[in-house]
């Protein structure tokens, strides 16, 4: 136990360092035209020593924002507002998987067409089963981009065995607690897994959670870029190694939102109930449909 807390507190004062090193050393993890400046880069993407950087700058906001209310407001508008626009944004893509299905039946039964050609001068031609499969990505990109600004928004299932029934305080303490002790411990294990599983379809020899440092180094004298291209089909679409890298995008946007909720709880509960709902921005379906909000 006692090595256990003399490791924790050791990890969070060496965190400070680690970070000023890696920021005034860029180049032994950013010049990728050395192979060890990329095993670096992949080792550190999901290391201790990334953790607690992250963990100890978690902490300085944190005191600041209970320090300076106002200030905790501000990161709770701007996380919110960064998740509402990425949603808003990427939620277009649903409409593009539509009219994209729409041509791939016209293409394939209407006119006979083994492909679909776009573009101008040097024309961009592909199978009909690329972009089939490539609909797999429209996808991805509206549920990676689009969770947190579904939270935002209320539209996840919420089960209120206990929750609806309790009161505002209580409310309050659950939704911190929710967004610190699941939320963020769900992103962070899914980055660790997500992180590797990335960077064994875009290099070889391929890394693992379990190598260190030095054997990833030592890896790097056969290092070669080989990002993954195979499809479901000899034709299909690839680019799979993209699902890979919004796996990851994912991770960050949920641990992103669970700071603005565990942030808006906090700030909700000391300010009261007259708080709730504040600087909120909900998407509306307009006046005189009042009525359909809140039950999709």
């Amino acid at each position: 136990m006692l090595d256990g807390i003399r490791w924790f507190f050791s990890n969070i004062a060496m965190a400070f360092y680690n970070f000023g090193y890696a920021v005034t050393h860029p180049g032994l993890w950013l010049d990728w035209s050395d192979k060890t400046a990329i095993m670096r880069f992949v080792y550190y993407g999901a290391s201790i020593e990334l953790f607690f950087v992250i963990f100890d700058a978690l902490l300085i906001l944190t005191l600041v924002c209970v320090l300076r209310p106002n200030f905790m407001w501000t990161v709770v508008r701007g996380l919110e507002g960064l998740a509402n626009g990425l949603g808003r944004f990427f939620a277009w893509a649903g409409l593009l998987m539509v009219l994209q299905q729409i041509i791939i039946v016209f293409m394939q039964r209407i006119f006979a067409r083994p492909d679909i050609v776009v573009g101008f001068g040097v024309p961009l031609q592909f199978d009909i089963s690329w972009y089939a499969e490539e609909l797999k990505l429209y996808n991805a990109m509206i549920i990676v981009f689009c969770v947190a600004y579904t939270f935002v928004q209320g539209g996840h299932v919420r089960v209120d065995l206990i929750y609806a029934g309790v009161k505002f305080r209580t409310k309050k303490i659950l939704d911190m607690f929710g967004a610190v002790f699941f939320m963020m411990p769900f992103a962070v294990l899914t980055w660790l897994y997500g992180w590797y599983f990335m960077w064994r379809h875009l290099i070889v020899p391929n890394p693992s959670a379990s190598d260190s440092l030095d054997r990833l180094v030592n890896k790097a004298r056969a290092l070669r870029w080989n990002v993954e291209t195979t499809g479901f089909s000899p034709s299909g679409f690839n680019g799979y190694f993209l699902f890979k890298v919004l796996l990851c995008l994912f991770c960050a946007m949920v641990f992103l939102q669970a700071i603005a909720v565990a942030y808006r709880s906090w700030r909700e509960l000391r300010e009261g109930p007259e708080s709730e709902g504040r600087y909120l921005d909900r998407d509306s379906l307009g006046e005189g449909e009042e009525a359909y909000e809140g039950t999709h």
